[in-house]
This record gives C-alpha cells, structure tokens and sequence, in this order.
C-alpha cells in the first residue's frame, strides 16, 4: 500500500511540474514573468520626467516584451553621462541629444557610440529662468549664474548658441547641477537659469511657482535635431537585429504616448518618484510638436544625413568641433527608419 501511495504521488508531481513548465513555456514568449527574453538596460535622457514616459510606458504596455527583450530602465544624466554608460557597458541603449553627440565626438570626448534612431526632429535645447529675475532677452543672461549637469548639450552647446545670439559667453558663469535637483537651484534663488529641454516648462513653473522665461537654442540654430537613441557600436555590428527590435518597441511606446499623453504620465508616476502626473502630461504634450517634424510624409525616428551634415557645418563654422566630420561617423543610416 505505502509503494502504491508514493507511485502516485511521484506522478502526481510529474505531472504538476509538466503544467508548470508549460506555462512558463507559454509566459515567456508572451514576455509574462520574463524569462526567454533577452535583458536589456536603457537609460532615460535626464532624470525621471514627462519626456520619457514614453519607455515606461513600452515597458508598461508590453512592446518590449514582443519584441522578446525584458528592459530595465534606468535614469540618466544628461548626454554625456548617458554615452559615458552605454560606452562603458553598464547600459545597452540611451536617449542623448544628437548636437550634444557631436560636440563630443567631435571633441575627442567620445567614441564608440552610434545612433540608431531620432526621438525628436528638432532641439528642444534652451536655457531657463523665471520672470522675477528681469531677464528678458539672451544678452541679459550676462553677468549671471547658470546651472546644468556638466555632460548636458544646453551647457556645452551655449558657447555656439551665445555666439549666434549675441551674448558674450565668457560673462556667463556656469555650476555644476544634478538632473533631480536642478529646477529646485532656480526655485532657491541659488542659481539665475537653468539648462532645460523646453518641454520642462510647466515642470519649471510647479517647482519655482513662478512664471518661466525661455530661450530656446532652436530659435537660432533651425537645422539640429533634439534627442536621438544610441547604443554602442560594438551592439550595433554584433547585434543589429535586436538593435532594430528595441528601437521598433520604443518608438511604438512613443507614438502612443504623444497620442495618449495623460496615460503616459500616469505609467511614468506609478514607476517614479514625485512625478507630478499633470506636469508630465503638459511635457508631453509641448514635445509632440518636436517629434512630428513638419514635412509630411517623415516616418517616426528617421534622420535625414542633409540635415545632420548642416548640423555639423553650424558646429564647424563656429570653432566647435574640427573640420572633416561627416553624418556617418555618428549615425548608422542602415538601422534607423526609414522616411
């Protein structure tokens, strides 16, 4: 009797591990407990705000898991922190913007990196202030402090921007700042602007409760592109099919969340500390304008090498980076979309 009893709990077993492994056969192509899919790390262009809610939300929503990759999300630092970890290894992928890209690799600060897709089609780059500091137009930005993490493309990109705007870049005075707690140094009296992304406008204005002033470096440099996604280039030759699949998922979580912004916001709060659900929604909602390019027909993430190649002529022509650099040298044509 004691042999018939252990015979039939031995199959018992066998067969409630059978089950078990069928459904963890099942869930793992589905991406539900995320085994089978490859691991992924992607860091998010500047802290934990409105304007990359859109890959909590690819996470959120599954796209990343149909493409077989489980992605943890990061946060970064700013473009040079983000090309510093996904060089280094310690990421696999990175929104940085493409002007601050090419400030450092045609520096010498950078290399191995290439992008792989454009988030926006034009720079949200500016600098930012508030009302009560009686600065009205750039040139009033002299003979004040300005803070900004010390990687960030507004901060390395102000010498051309004041050169194109009239400002001596020299009676401007820049501290170093830290993505989280950069709005709170304007908000403080500490600092006079900011380096901001100009969709941090209503983020700006709930911290400081003040009325913000902006000046946007697109409005003298029309030709830049904002942010782009990298990875490295070792990734991008040894596995330019899954470099294809993240960039697909992130930029269908992108379009989703331009489209359903509060939605986005509300994903990016459940995943984020003191993300103000109606700040983020206005964010996103200021930056579609900046991922639909104005010429009809563009597709979502496309790059075109005429706009990148003048983007480098504004860069060259102002003493920025050395002559001879060409779109190819940061961007790989053949993994970004098609327009």
């Amino acid at each position: 009797m004691k042999r018939i009893t252990r015979t039939l709990t031995v199959a018992l077993l066998a067969t409630a591990m059978g089950l078990a492994s069928a459904c963890t056969s099942s869930d793992s192509k589905t991406g539900g407990d995320g085994e089978g899919l490859r691991k992924v790390t992607y860091l998010t262009s500047f802290g934990n705000f409105g304007r990359d809610a859109y890959a909590w939300l690819a996470k959120e929503k599954g796209y990343f898991a149909e493409a077989g990759l489980d992605v943890e999300i990061k946060q970064g630092q700013g473009t040079g922190g983000v090309i510093q970890t996904v060089v280094g290894g310690q990421a696999d992928f990175g929104p940085i913007d493409l002007t601050g890209g090419l400030l450092q690799m045609g520096g010498g600060q950078a290399k191995d990196f290439t992008v792989v897709a454009a988030i926006q089609q034009r720079t949200m780059a500016a600098i930012f202030t508030t009302e009560d500091k009686g600065i009205t137009r750039p040139q009033d930005l002299e003979g004040k402090k300005l803070a900004d993490t010390p990687g960030s493309v507004v901060r390395n990109l102000f010498p051309t921007y004041a050169k194109m705007a009239g400002i001596d870049a020299t009676k401007v005075t820049w501290v170093n700042g830290e993505a989280q707690t950069l709005m709170g140094t304007l908000a403080n009296g500490s600092v006079d602007g900011i380096g901001q992304f100009v969709v941090g406008k209503p983020t700006v204005e709930a911290v400081t409760e003040k009325k913000a002033v902006m000046f946007p470096y697109g409005d003298v440099m029309t030709d830049l592109y904002g942010n782009v996604l990298i990875t490295s280039t070792k990734i991008a030759k040894e596995d330019p099919e899954m470099v294809k699949a993240f960039s697909g998922a992130l930029l269908k979580g992108l379009e989703y969340s331009l489209e359903n912004p509060r939605e986005a916001a509300e994903i990016l709060a459940e995943n984020g500390e003191a993300v103000n659900v109606d700040s983020a929604t206005a964010e996103l909602e200021l930056m579609a304008s900046y991922v639909r390019a104005s010429n009809a027909g563009v597709t979502l993430g496309s790059l075109d090498a005429q706009r990148v190649a003048r983007s480098i002529a504004i860069l060259q022509g102002s003493g920025a980076i050395p002559d001879g650099m060409t779109p190819e040298q940061i961007i790989s044509f053949d993994l970004a979309p098609k327009s």
